[in-house]
């Protein structure tokens, strides 16, 4: 728990320092984009599951 809460802060402040900075964000813009990465990793997470690896 203590590391998904550390990388939620760290994310959030490169997020922030991207935007501080006028830089592009380094990630999808857009929560459906998120959301296929979220997908991406549930997918490989249920493999990982079902065929015992």
């Amino acid at each position: 728990m203590v590391e998904t809460l550390l990388a939620t802060i760290v994310g959030f402040s490169v997020g922030f320092l991207f935007a501080f900075l006028k830089l592009p964000v380094p990630a999808p813009a857009t929560l459906s984009g998120v959301m296929g990465i979220v997908g991406i990793f549930l997918g490989f997470v249920a493999a990982k599951a079902l065929l015992g690896r």
